[in-house]
């Protein structure tokens, strides 16, 4: 139907139509802005760990990878995993991401977390001097015991783990200090042992490990632990893996291992979620001595629930749209696809419905008089004694009125012209009626 056609139809019919297809437009942009997600965040605030710690090398790392993006990345440094989960979980702490491990986390007030992907293996070391024979945490009890922990309510793996075998302060003493401290305070026997959970390349734990005064403690329990707590598995440092000559470590040590996570809170934007896990892959992919290749980052539940964003991005990888546009341009087109979409799907078929709604509504007002039309006429034809001669009339100006106002386009002119004939007709028999009763 063209557009000099459309315009012949009734103003009402026209404006009736106007406001449907308003209404539909409006109703499809409403569910359309109900589902789009917010613009990504041009800024994103990290809480990564100390001056020097792996911890902050990623956050380096990161900043550089997001800044091409057009991310701008701000490091918070703090004393490390603990302080980072109490962090995200403070809401007004205005920190949106964070490195922490798994096993500090208490259930429920995690559940507002979310782990965009773990990392790498982290596990749980002790060091004695050389030539100690230790094996297990339990022997700790009534040493004195280095950890780069904080004291106070701060969370550690650590703890938990000396806890969990009875060496709590009451049973040793527990001290917190730097890991580059406890490692002077163990070799002049200021202390017993250091205790710490980190990653292999880890400053303090690589120094320590090179360390020919020192040794990494191999737990006979090792196998135990992961039976004990979801988040651990067993590590093995194989005898050599660090160097040959001279031969480090000089046998296998068994370690229980938990996972470094890139952790938010659950609102954290999809797009950004997509976009660390593309940018990030690469610098997690061998990170320690652990790690089987292309492993991590993983989106393996370790103790936080995993955000349903990485999940979808490691089963289904990037979108077209991010894969080929750089990121800001894909959100843009992402959003305007989102609207124009839903508004295509319904205007489209509108286009095409529209008219055919209009033609039925004319259809149906000349059917609609036609009917009266015919009533009137048998009327007309079978009435006996007195007749309404002025309601007949009256009866058939109405009508004819009606038809006048039906605003038919020309593909109507048959039927409006048959319909003005009959009422022409039944006005003849009106008057022929009338003549012959007087």
């Amino acid at each position: 139907m063209s557009l000099s056609e459309l315009l012949l139809f009734s103003r009402r019919d026209l404006i009736r139509s106007g406001v449907l297809a308003v209404v539909l437009a409006a109703a499809c942009l409403w569910l359309s802005f109900r589902f789009l997600e917010p613009i990504p965040p041009r800024r994103i605030v990290l809480a990564s760990g100390p001056e020097g710690s792996l911890y902050h090398q990623q956050a380096e790392s990161y900043k550089a990878l997001l800044a091409r993006e057009g991310v701008t990345l701000e490091e918070r440094m703090t004393a490390g995993a603990g302080e980072n989960y109490r962090l995200l979980l403070d809401p007004d702490s205005g920190v949106d991401m964070a490195f922490v491990q798994g096993g500090i986390a208490k259930f429920p007030e995690a559940d507002s977390l979310v782990m965009i992907a773990s990392l790498y293996y982290e596990p749980l070391w002790i060091f004695v001097r050389r030539g100690e024979e230790v094996d297990a945490l339990h022997q700790l009890v009534g040493k004195r015991i280095a950890t780069d922990t904080p004291a106070g309510a701060v969370p550690s793996l650590e703890m938990r783990m000396l806890e969990a075998s009875g060496v709590t302060p009451a049973t040793a003493k527990i001290m917190h200090v730097t890991l580059h401290d406890a490692q002077a305070a163990l070799k002049s026997r200021e202390v017993d042992a250091v205790v710490v959970v980190g990653g292999v390349r880890a400053p303090a734990i690589w120094s320590a490990l090179h360390d020919a005064a020192l040794m990494p403690v191999s737990l006979a329990q090792a196998d135990a632990y992961p039976q004990r707590y979801q988040f651990l598995t067993r590590r093995t440092l194989h005898a050599g893996a660090i160097e040959f000559v001279p031969l480090l470590p000089p046998r296998d040590v068994a370690l229980a291992s938990t996972e470094a996570m890139l952790a938010a809170r659950s609102d954290v934007h999809p797009a950004i979620v997509n976009l660390l896990l593309e940018l990030v892959r690469d610098d997690h992919d061998d990170q320690g001595y652990f790690e089987a290749p292309n492993e991590f980052p993983n989106v393996e539940q370790v103790d936080l629930k995993v955000s349903p964003d990485a999940i979808r991005h490691r089963r289904f990888g990037r979108n077209l749209l991010y894969h080929h546009t750089p990121f800001w341009v894909a959100t843009v087109l992402e959003r305007v696809i989102i609207i124009v979409l839903p508004l295509l799907a319904v205007m489209v078929p509108l286009t095409r419905f529209l008219p055919e709604m209009l033609r039925w509504r004319v259809r149906s007002r000349i059917y609609r008089w036609y009917g009266e039309l015919m009533l009137l006429e048998r009327d007309v034809q079978s009435r006996e004694g007195d007749l309404p001669i002025q309601r007949w009339l009256s009866d058939l100006d109405r009508i004819q009125r009606g038809v006048e106002r039906v605003g038919a386009p020309p593909s109507f002119a048959s039927e409006v012209y048959t319909l003005r004939e009959h009422i022409d007709l039944v006005r003849r028999t009106v008057l022929t009626r009338s003549a012959t009763s007087t």
